[in-house]
């Protein structure tokens, strides 16, 4: 019940505040508030509480959906998501369903930044993934420790000091499309070394790279069991996600 309550709340509050109600920023206004949320204490507890505005969209599980819509947010550094949530916020990073969620209204300021992006960071991760056809996985080896894995680290697990995500476990239809916003700049926050990077990339070397990386898997300490719940949750009314094509799940 405490759950059907809070939720409501939220969604009367998303059409209060609406897309208009999130103020303007940009680089310098984002990278404020990521300084300041780094260098806070993170409150688990109260990440928790927040994360249920999360829910809404990435579920109390923080996996991806099968069509990319969403992410696996689950497992990923904490600094890449403070960066993140400071970017949407301040429109460096163009994303319109997550604008609203990101007011001070709702999430409040660097400290609630702080304490969600920790909670999430705990959160155990998805044990299948949808992943590519396969045709060209030693392509997309090669390609991958050549040109992605000095960033990203030989097993995709990221660099927290750098915020560079984590792209393990990652469906790859989510990556697809991040890496066209990237290239073609609709995802404007994104690393200027990688933008300039993958636009030498050809089609078939876009789709091998990113294949090979759909099939990265993150350390087992870092998935979830079996049938794993969130317990956080235990009112959340789950249904499954839409059936939609997918290549291949990961098991």
């Amino acid at each position: 019940m405490i759950f059907k309550q809070g939720a409501i709340r939220v969604l009367s509050l998303l059409m209060a505040v609406g897309s208009s109600g999130v103020p303007a920023g940009g680089i310098e206004e984002a990278a404020r508030e990521v300084e300041n949320a780094l260098h806070l204490t993170p409150d688990r507890e109260n990440g928790r509480k927040v994360y249920m505005i999360c829910t809404v969209c990435h579920r109390p599980e923080g996996w991806a959906s099968p069509d990319g819509m969403y992410p696996q947010i689950a497992g990923q550094q904490a600094s890449v998501l403070i960066k993140q949530l400071a970017d949407i916020r301040a429109r460096n990073r163009d994303n319109p369903t997550m604008l609203p969620f990101t007011s001070p209204r709702l999430l409040g300021g660097a400290q609630e930044i702080a304490d969600v992006a920790a909670y999430i960071a705990t959160l155990p991760m998805e044990t299948n993934n949808v992943a590519g056809p396969g045709f060209e996985l030693a392509l997309g080896e090669a390609l991958y420790k050549e040109e992605c894995a000095e960033c990203h680290g030989p097993a995709g697990e990221g660099d927290a000091k750098d915020h560079i995500p984590l792209i393990q476990g990652q469906n790859y239809n989510y990556l697809v499309r991040q890496f066209d916003w990237i290239r073609s700049g609709k995802r404007r926050n994104a690393d200027s070394k990688m933008v300039k990077q993958i636009r030498r990339f050809t089609p078939r070397e876009e789709f091998a790279v990113l294949d090979y990386v759909s099939r990265i898997r993150p350390p087992r300490e870092k998935l979830a069991t079996p049938g794993w719940q969130n317990p956080d949750f235990p009112d959340y009314a789950r249904q499954p996600w839409q059936e939609l094509p997918a290549y291949q799940v990961i098991r």
